[in-house]
């Protein structure tokens, strides 16, 4: 006697639940910023429904937020490349979500959306500080990671910066656990940025903007700001590209995966 082949498990009706996965700070603008990411997600698809939860430090923990799911969820990393969360913590907590059937998202880096929010950021900051002149070269401060992976896809998205840019120098940079740190890339930078028109006293350094890699505020996003010599990008946040990444990964998680068996799948 053969056994039974599982039973392919009815799809609820309406789409699955977007949850999407903030690290969590004790910046309290960092809960902020990201409840305005999910609300420029809701109204981009008022169809889908969104949720949030937490690897850590605020509520709701992701945890929680899964606990009191039903169906299918699509979980989107709020992170911006691999490493332990992306490839140890969300599929442990899918896999302890057995009553969903779930699928994992990629991390929202490389990509570039990612490149075009930054690139405004920038513009952003440079307008706050009532400058015109574009800098020479930029850092893109990110947390960092011991994968290696995670510092592949950090290289990836400087590159993709550096052509949002008409081809200047982007180095990324790192808050902890991974060089160089944003002061280390400045400094090697000094020496080989152009000097630019009226620059103060000719210090290269200032020529020289930090690029928030990070989709909130928090303590690393502002270590990274304090070591800027002079232009320093506020954080992703709700930036209009970054809600239309969040949906692209979700999609691209369905998409990558069958729907009718309870399972845990990643998307690439």
């Amino acid at each position: 006697m053969t056994a039974a082949s599982p039973r392919p498990h009815p799809r609820p009706s309406g789409p699955p639940t977007l949850v999407a996965v903030a690290h969590g700070s004790r910046d309290p603008a960092a809960l902020r910023t990201v409840t305005a990411l999910l609300n420029a997600v809701r109204a981009l698809r008022p169809d889908v429904p969104v949720q949030l939860g937490h690897i850590e430090l605020n509520r709701p923990l992701l945890a929680d937020t899964l606990a009191a799911l039903r169906g299918e969820a699509v979980l989107v990393p709020l992170l911006l490349g691999r490493g332990y969360h992306v490839k140890e913590d969300l599929p442990a907590a899918a896999a302890a979500a057995a009553h969903l059937t779930t699928h994992i998202a990629a991390p929202l880096g490389p990509h570039p959306l990612l490149a075009e929010a930054l690139h405004a950021r920038l513009s952003e900051a440079s307008q706050r500080h009532r400058t015109r002149r574009r800098p020479q070269a930029v850092v893109l401060a990110a947390a960092g990671s011991r994968d290696p992976d995670a510092a592949v896809d950090a290289t990836a998205t400087a590159a993709l910066l550096s052509a949002r840019l008409g081809g200047i120098p982007v180095v990324p940079a790192y808050a902890s656990a991974a060089a160089p740190t944003v002061a280390d890339a400045i400094r090697a930078l000094a020496p080989h940025t152009p000097y630019a028109p009226h620059t103060p006293h000719g210090d290269r350094r200032r020529d020289i903007a930090v690029a928030s890699y990070f989709t909130a505020p928090g303590r690393f996003a502002t270590q990274c700001a304090d070591a800027a010599p002079g232009i320093a990008a506020a954080p992703l946040g709700a930036h209009p590209a970054v809600a239309r990444l969040v949906l692209h990964r979700y999609e691209q998680a369905l998409s990558s995966a069958p729907l009718s068996y309870r399972a845990v799948t990643v998307g690439v």
